[in-house]
């Protein structure tokens, strides 16, 4: 897991034993409580550990939601199917199953409704969970390039705005299908969705050629 202490904060070492337990026990409190009757005290005590030593890590509830939600979409890895459709499908179906998981479904949901109101809120959520998972999408291009699936992007800022665009597009679809119509993300949805994109992706490149 990676450690999100705050740059300028010092005192003991962290346990990554503690930090592990604090998120798990606040996705369990998300599940039981829902986002406005969870406090730092009661995870604190199903976590096992000081009220203070929540504190030391984070500032309060909002950032600590964030990273217990942020740990579960660290989870996601990109499978090598052989093809970037195949892939695209892997990472999808992953993401899917995590959207499925209670902690992850009420976590995510309430962490987007405070942030409506809350700048620094959304700061951090694109932060910890959208900046960290685009590495998924910057992965995936890269490897389909090698395999001569796509072309070269030659303009680094042309790829970031792209990397951008395929993250919310993915990332918006599963989200919007799986907690807003509340219908599965299956095996056929999926299939559906790459089409979508590869053909997407394919007007992109004819569009990019002089």
């Amino acid at each position: 897991m990676q450690s999100r202490t705050p740059a300028g904060r010092t005192g003991r070492p962290r346990s990554a034993a503690a930090d592990t337990a604090i998120l798990a026990a606040t996705r369990q409190a998300l599940v039981e409580l829902g986002w406005s009757k969870l406090t730092l005290g009661d995870v604190a005590t199903r976590a096992g550990v000081a009220k203070t030593t929540l504190y030391r890590r984070w500032a309060g509830k909002n950032e600590l939601v964030v990273d217990a939600v942020a740990e579960l979409f660290d989870e996601l890895e990109l499978p090598d199917r052989g093809s970037l459709a195949s892939d695209i499908e892997g990472v999808v179906l992953q993401f899917a199953a995590i959207l499925d998981r209670p902690e992850a479904r009420s976590g995510l949901m309430a962490a987007v409704a405070e942030s409506t109101r809350d700048d620094a809120l959304r700061e951090r959520i694109r932060a910890s969970i959208v900046d960290r998972q685009k590495r998924l999408v910057v992965e995936g291009r890269e490897r389909a390039q090698r395999r001569g699936e796509l072309p070269e992007q030659t303009d680094p800022c042309e790829a970031d705005r792209t990397a951008d665009l395929i993250f919310d597009v993915v990332a918006g679809s599963v989200v919007h299908r799986a907690l807003v119509s509340g219908k599965p993300a299956d095996e056929e949805w999926v299939r559906g969705l790459t089409r979508v994109l590869l053909l997407g992706l394919a007007g992109a490149a004819g569009d990019a050629e002089p």
